[in-house]
């Protein structure tokens, strides 16, 4: 091995074995995750959404050690409670991902805290708590029919809730996307 000879140059080659920095690591890392638009997803993106959602937050709740006052078993009956949540998470995964910044966690933890200011409000203002459930209390507007009355539900098995909610969610999404593609021109692709 010549200690004093000139170092050679480096080509767009040799980044492809995987020896140069970063060890071709950018390849295999996934991008980080954009922002999820509940309206918009098909029914098998849509339940594999909210059993994610719903893991994260169970890992959330138990790491955090939060009362119902901030997450609440129900929480999945509450849109607003669903989109800030989901709305956390991916921050959270983006936060934690390997070509983040180091500090991004820092960041996370201070958006944290206004985010369990926000679920402490909504869930004040939803009604849901510890062992019972009712939907969230919609304001009647001047010339709109009034409201269903609202009554509250005891909780009695929380995960067999969530699964019956998001089976009947993921049907519902299902029969939509069926009569959707059931007007269409199978040749053409076009709306009849």
């Amino acid at each position: 091995m010549d200690l004093d000879a000139e170092p050679a140059e480096a080509t767009a080659d040799d980044d492809a074995d995987g020896d140069a920095p970063g060890g071709g690591y950018e390849e295999d890392v996934p991008a980080p995750p954009g922002p999820v638009n509940w309206y918009l997803l098909r029914a098998d993106e849509l339940e594999a959404e909210w059993y994610e959602l719903n893991r994260w937050v169970e890992r959330l709740r138990r790491t955090y050690g939060l009362p119902a006052s901030v997450i609440p078993p129900m929480w999945h009956r509450h849109d607003e409670l669903v989109w800030e949540l989901s709305a956390l998470h991916v921050h959270w995964l983006c936060a934690y991902h390997p070509e983040q910044d180091g500090s991004a966690p820092f960041g996370w933890h201070r958006d944290f805290a206004d985010a369990r200011n926000r679920l402490r409000d909504w869930v004040a203002a939803s009604g849901t708590r510890l062992d019972r459930d009712r939907p969230t209390r919609q304001t009647t507007w001047p010339g709109e029919d009034p409201a269903d009355p609202v009554e509250d539900v005891f909780v009695a098995d929380r995960d067999k809730d969530f699964v019956d909610y998001v089976t009947a969610q993921v049907a519902e999404r299902r029969a939509a996307e069926d009569a959707f593609y059931a007007g269409a021109n199978p040749e053409t692709g076009e709306i009849r």
